[in-house]
């Protein structure tokens, strides 16, 4: 069927669209606007303003923190001396320096030979010893116009030692070690010793001729102070003895029981039979004394002249009131209380 379009048509269509848009228009309008909007009454400004609350006022107290009273103490305290007496000082000092920081604190190990010469001749305020000082350094000392005091801290049970692979020595008598230690010795093997033991080798390490646990041991197992064979590694520093020992199979030495507890994993400790059967050093047996006869006392000399230095004398002063604790850390056998207390009575 054919649609002829017309302009009469155009013109009814383009009615019929206007009304479409204003019916569409109509639907999407917006609302109208009223004409007037109700403003709500703003609220009346006071007449006064309100008081602004007041700081609180806070104690001085509480604004700066209190701060710890700062150590005034200064000065140098040169110490030397004996290696067994060392870890024992050393941990002293560096307590006190924790409270008096501005104190120097030098500790060696010379060796009680080598600490007691710088001692009488002026170098020192404290010698640390392992023995008691010899009527030769009392003699020095006197000509040096050195007067000193011995103080006890603290008790040793001086060790005889082996490599952890050594399976075989597991005790010696006193007689044993002189035989092997005494400076005639030609024992050079352990089965020289006992039959039963390994054709092995032995190399023997111990501290040097300077040191006060070398006079002390060949004093009570050889007969003599000094008196030894030479053909050892010698060093008046125990760890290089503890060194020595830990990488030798074939190793036996001595020296104090506090390097032994620091280093169990390296060592192994000979029982001594002094004629009452074998005993090991220990904490017991070294304070109730049936490990004899290598259980000795140790000691701190110091200069009676130094002791007019304020830091050396509180230096002593802390020594003696925190020593007995210390002594035991470090693996010593402190003294009883009435020895720390006595010593401090010996301070001006």
């Amino acid at each position: 069927m054919l649609i002829i379009i017309t302009r009469k048509w155009f013109k009814t269509l383009g009615i019929m669209l206007l009304l479409a848009s204003a019916i569409l228009a109509g639907c999407t309008a917006a609302p109208a606007t009223p004409t007037t909007t109700a403003t709500p009454a703003t609220p009346a400004t006071p007449t006064t303003t309100p008081t602004t609350p007041a700081t609180p006022t806070i104690p001085a107290t509480l604004t700066t923190p209190t701060k710890p009273a700062t150590s005034t103490l200064s000065g140098t305290i040169e110490i030397d001396g004996s290696s067994t007496v060392f870890p024992i000082t050393e941990a002293v000092a560096e307590e006190f320096r924790k409270v008096h920081p501005q104190v120097r604190i030098n500790v060696g190990i010379s060796g009680t030979g080598g600490g007691f010469k710088r001692f009488v001749a002026g170098e020192t305020q404290i010698s640390d010893a392992s023995r008691p000082i010899s009527t030769s350094e009392k003699e020095t000392a006197a000509k040096n116009g050195i007067e000193w005091v011995e103080m006890p801290v603290g008790v040793d049970g001086l060790s005889v030692m082996v490599n952890p692979q050594n399976t075989w020595a597991t005790s010696m008598t006193v007689a044993e070690l002189k035989k092997l230690w005494e400076p005639a010795s030609a024992i050079k093997r352990w089965n020289q010793i006992r039959s039963e033991w390994p054709d092995q080798p032995i190399n023997l390490y111990g501290p040097g001729t300077d040191s006060g646990t070398f006079d002390y041991f060949t004093e009570v197992i050889v007969g003599k102070a000094k008196s030894s064979r030479a053909d050892f590694t010698a060093s008046e520093d125990d760890n290089v003895l503890v060194q020595g020992i830990a990488g030798d199979k074939n190793a036996l030495g001595y020296f104090g029981y506090a390097y032994y507890v620091e280093n169990t994993d390296k060592l192994k400790l000979v029982a001594v039979d002094s004629g009452k059967g074998p005993v090991l050093p220990s904490k017991q047996t070294i304070d109730d004394a049936t490990y004899t006869p290598l259980s000795r006392p140790l000691f701190i000399y110091p200069n009676k002249a130094a002791l007019a230095r304020p830091e050396v004398k509180e230096f002593l002063r802390f020594y003696m009131k925190e020593g007995q604790a210390l002594v035991a850390e470090v693996g010593y056998i402190p003294m009883q209380p009435s020895v720390y207390i006595a010593n401090t009575g010996k301070l001006p």
